[in-house]
């Protein structure tokens, strides 16, 4: 009988197959982000002939924003303007993925851009170096068992909570290998990521980012 865990194997060979194929030489994904009208995150992917040589080189584009809460539908068109450009760890080089604020028909920012604003505060006190960082903290569920968190006993408790934070070895961290990656894939971005650590919970982790200079 063919499993799930088999047709989970052969798609990720396909992908493999398909994500190893060679790229053209004049063509370049430039995968397109912003956050929608309900704090969440789209994306569309657009085809370039290259790389473009600064952020001004990357083009403005647009989409439905009847569809993600950021426009009414009979002036549906939201303006993509792109303000910072990483290098994309999905697809790898010379991909890019292209941050973006959202801005309405009329000019307008949307009203989930809060960047605009924050981009005026940041102007008004341009003689200043303001420096930002953050932390995230974050759990990873079992795959299978999708409220359980990963390493715990089905429908039971790890063992109290003292090893765990900043622990080594494989019965007091779990997940690591995500966490891996994630950091590898930060720093390949160009994300000044500094540091991550396991923390107080089986299965809980943290990262931090910074410190970064004004928006």
């Amino acid at each position: 009988m063919w499993s799930t865990t088999n047709k989970l194997k052969s798609d990720a060979s396909l992908l493999e197959k398909y994500m190893s194929l060679e790229q053209p030489a004049d063509k370049v994904q430039a995968m397109y982000v912003w956050i929608d009208g309900q704090q969440g995150l789209r994306s569309k992917t657009r085809t370039l002939p290259a790389v473009p040589e600064s952020l001004a080189g990357y083009p403005k584009w647009n989409f439905d924003g009847s569809s993600t809460n950021q426009s009414e539908g009979r002036n549906s068109d939201v303006y993509l303007n792109p303000v910072k450009v990483y290098r994309d760890p999905f697809r790898g080089d010379p991909n890019k993925l292209v941050l973006c604020e959202t801005i309405s028909f009329d000019g307008k920012p949307t009203t989930s851009n809060t960047r605009r604003s924050c981009e005026q505060v940041m102007n008004q006190v341009a003689d200043q170096v303001p420096v930002f960082g953050i932390e995230q903290e974050y759990s990873l569920l079992d795959g299978t068992h999708r409220k359980t968190p990963l390493g715990w006993p089905i429908g039971g408790n790890p063992g109290p909570q003292g090893p765990y934070y900043c622990g080594v070895g494989a019965n007091r961290v779990f997940g690591r290998d995500v966490v891996e990656a994630h950091f590898r894939a930060c720093m390949y971005a160009g994300v000044n990521i500094c540091g991550s650590n396991a923390e107080v919970m089986a299965s809980q982790w943290e990262y931090q980012v910074g410190k970064c200079e004004g928006i």
